[in-house]
């Protein structure tokens, strides 16, 4: 719920200003765009049901304006704050530590003022992986996976899909050699082997329309990991030709209408889901993170429908 004088969506100039802001905002999600995102109600709800007096709120923060962010969230003492596209990667540097998963990952979606310190972690692995089984009423170990994208949210998909061990990870991107060193860093966790067949359970694919055809067969799981779906305007990720029925298909991108992706996909007769589960589980994980106790899910599903 929003409190009487509190703005959709707060700036860096409004943190500067921070005194005259009249509710108890001390946590955030930093983003660009932030509009759309529906983090505000999902943890508003949680903050509500556990009867804490504090608000959380939409900042629009450029890349450049990042650093100074972070560096004004210190001095005002929040609690913390979410990162979500484009500083998942880049807030590694501007905070004092980052923990061993989110490290291994290259990039944060947690941050948390511990002690006048940034601490940096990653929920979006865990989240996603309780999204699928959610959604689709299966584990990443049984599964086929093609990852779209190979920035922060890839990362974190990428590397929770080696984690469990999934039959096959493919990682597809528009710059070869990105999808190619995120596939290198993964490659201890395919060592053995485990699926017969002529395709490698450890690829890196051009995103490009023969590739991704080609790879269609040998797959169970395509994942949306770019912001594509974000404005209507955006194309599907996989050409609506390339999709079939056997596929499940995950969004990461979510809003009030289906994503392109997300149509596309049930036309074709396959599942689909968008990012709402993942959201809601990885919204949980950061609550605790901050709050440290357990996070209402009932409460913040319900926000979200």
């Amino acid at each position: 719920m929003k409190k009487k004088g509190a703005k959709e969506v707060y700036t860096l100039a409004d943190l500067r200003r921070w005194e005259n802001i009249n509710p108890p905002i001390r946590l955030g999600v930093f983003g660009d765009p932030v509009a759309h995102s529906l983090s505000p109600q999902m943890q508003n709800a949680a903050l509500k049901t556990c009867k804490i007096d504090m608000q959380y709120a939409r900042f629009q923060i450029s890349p450049d304006e990042l650093q100074s962010a972070l560096d004004l969230i210190r001095e005002l003492n929040f609690v913390g704050v979410n990162l979500t596209t484009p500083h998942k990667i880049a807030a590694c540097q501007f905070v004092d530590e980052v923990d061993d998963n989110a490290r291994r990952i290259g990039a944060i979606n947690t941050v948390k003022l511990d002690k006048a310190k940034l601490r940096g972690y990653n929920t979006d692995g865990r989240g996603f992986a309780r999204a699928v089984r959610q959604e689709f009423a299966v584990d990443l170990r049984d599964l086929r996976v093609m990852i779209m994208g190979s920035g922060g949210v890839a990362r974190a998909i990428a590397l929770q899909c080696a984690r469990e061990n999934c039959e096959r990870l493919i990682i597809a991107n528009r710059t070869f050699a990105a999808a190619q060193k995120l596939a290198e860093e993964l490659r201890e966790y395919f060592a053995g082997p485990k699926v017969l067949g002529p395709v490698p359970r450890l690829q890196a694919i051009l995103w490009e329309e023969a590739a991704i055809r080609f790879q269609i067969a040998h797959l169970d799981l395509i994942v949306n990991a770019t912001p594509l779906g974000l404005n209507r305007s955006d194309p599907s990720p996989v050409p609506a030709r390339l999709l079939a029925p056997h596929l499940m298909i995950y969004d990461t991108v979510y809003g009030e209408s289906r994503t392109p992706f997300v149509s596309a996909a049930i036309e074709a007769g396959a599942r689909a889901a968008n990012g709402l589960a993942m959201l809601l589980y990885q919204g949980a994980l950061a609550f605790e993170i901050w709050i440290e106790r357990e996070a209402p899910i009932d409460a913040m599903r319900g926000a979200l429908m």
